[in-house]
């Protein structure tokens, strides 16, 4: 397998990560309460515009999805740095990925969203908080890891890893 360098790994990550968590909100929020498209990234804005955010066409839903990138570059680029100081973060990238995907959500969702202009916090329904979890597991953990493992040199991991 051919090693990324770390700017590729982490611009790929970023990509993939975003994707993936902004397409199952719109899909998740679309088919559970009808939210459209714009309103999913309105909200990302109005953690930094309040409910302004709503009234902002879109202006606010382009802010939000900026916004949700910056947020994606900022988890892959985390992991990626700490894993080179934590090979284990490397060496078992799934169950590393999955764990951190869970802290993610939970960063998030109990402290970052609530202390933003955005608001909230609280315990959501059961649905949105396991749908939170599996997204933030395997679209957002998972990813990251396997980003920071494809920028790892295959001599940095044991040989039961090599392909």
């Amino acid at each position: 397998m051919r090693t990324l360098s770390p700017t590729r790994a982490i611009v790929l990550g970023t990509l993939v990560v975003g994707v993936l968590d902004a397409l199952d909100a719109v899909v998740f929020f679309g088919l559970r309460s009808a939210v459209p498209p714009i309103r999913i990234f309105q909200s990302i804005a109005a953690g930094l515009l309040g409910g302004a955010a709503f009234q902002g066409g879109l202006g606010a839903a382009a802010l939000g999805a900026c916004l949700h990138f910056f947020i994606a570059f900022v988890v892959v680029a985390t992991y990626h740095v700490v894993a080179k100081r934590a090979r284990i973060l490397t060496d078992r990238p799934v169950i590393f990925g999955l764990l951190y995907g869970v802290a993610v959500y939970f960063v998030m969702s109990r402290i970052v969203v609530p202390l933003s202009a955005a608001g909230g916090g609280g315990t959501p329904p059961l649905p949105v908080l396991v749908n939170g979890i599996l997204i933030h597991a395997f679209g957002v953990g998972l990813p990251s890891a396997l980003f920071a493992r494809a920028a790892t040199p295959p001599s940095r991991y044991g040989a039961k890893w090599r392909s």
